[in-house]
């Protein structure tokens, strides 16, 4: 994967990659930032509707290559896009996510209420601004740069991994900067940073039970992915403490402390995520929240098994 820092390196970049008629995929909000593309689709939405992939697709008709420019949702629906075509993509986040560095990207199925997803996306190149990330709203931050530590935290499940480290490092050191100025330009290049690292973490490692549960959360009630991996993410590290000591020390080492977990609610906290119930989850859907959650692949390949039953009882204690 080519890394550059700085948008800068865009036009530059394009061209050694002989891409002459890429499409811009974005949301609304940087529809109108000067880039060197040929076309713009600016319909992204959030959790990448099975229907906006279909029409950023059609899109792309004419197109030679892709540019992905924007948070998670924007991310996935360029690499959804790059899956279906073959057409090579240069992702540009501007959210601390990390969806760039692997070839998978979700979908929803509104009608079913679900989340879904495929790979094969051709991401060849990734371009780093913090300039572009000045101006992200503070719930927006936080949830996407605990999403980043959440892979951070599921990558050391497997053991050592130096990317995880340093990006959970990265994370806690300046998320709390970024929180209390959100215009400091070297606290959001130190956290952008830090989310490079944990999407290489995740590129080499995986998603576990904290993300399976925020997965199915999103899918069934259209709910941030960042901010409902912020609320899981510590009742899931105290489950799989009995059989990954070591990981969770580790973990608790990048982030300063001695009680992993309860750092993470703090920091999490800073988002103002810390009960479902907040987010308008219905107690009585528990149940069958966990039975969804239990089926995905996150779930089943978590270090320690965990039963639908047990899922709800995690599921309940952050209701």
């Amino acid at each position: 994967m080519i890394v550059r820092w700085g948008i800068e390196e865009l036009g530059g970049l394009l061209a050694a990659l002989g891409i002459g008629r890429p499409l811009l995929v974005t949301t609304p909000r940087l529809a109108d930032l000067e880039l060197p593309v040929r076309a713009r689709f600016s319909g992204a939405q959030p959790h990448s509707p099975l229907e906006t992939v279909a029409a950023a697709t059609a899109a792309a008709a004419e197109a030679d290559g892709l540019v992905g420019l924007g948070g998670g949702s924007a991310i996935d629906t360029s690499k959804a896009v790059s899956a279906g075509t073959g057409l090579p993509l240069i992702a540009v986040p501007t959210t601390y996510a990390g969806a760039e560095w692997t070839p998978y990207f979700g979908m929803r199925d509104a009608a079913r209420r679900l989340k879904t997803g495929g790979s094969g996306a051709k991401t060849v190149a990734v371009v780093y601004e913090p300039k572009l990330t000045l101006g992200l709203p503070r719930g927006e931050t936080v949830g996407t740069a605990m999403n980043a530590l959440a892979h951070c935290a599921e990558a050391l499940y497997a053991g050592e991994c130096s990317d995880a480290s340093l990006g959970a490092e990265l994370i806690a050191r300046w998320l709390p900067v970024v929180v209390s100025d959100v215009d400091d330009l070297e606290a959001r290049t130190g956290l952008l940073e830090g989310a490079m690292h944990a999407g290489m973490a995740l590129a080499q490692r995986g998603l576990f039970l904290a993300h399976a549960m925020a997965q199915a959360l999103g899918g069934r009630y259209g709910l941030s992915h960042g901010a409902m991996n912020a609320i899981c993410l510590a009742p899931v590290l105290r489950f799989n403490e009995t059989v990954v000591p070591e990981a969770i020390a580790s973990l608790g080492i990048s982030l300063g402390t001695d009680e992993p977990a309860t750092k993470v609610e703090e920091l999490a906290r800073l988002g103002g995520f810390e009960r479902l119930r907040d987010f308008g989850v219905p107690e009585s859907e528990l149940p069958e929240l966990a039975v969804e959650t239990a089926a995905r692949p996150g779930a089943q390949a978590n270090p320690r098994s965990a039963s639908a039953d047990d899922i709800e009882a995690l599921l309940r204690s952050v209701w």
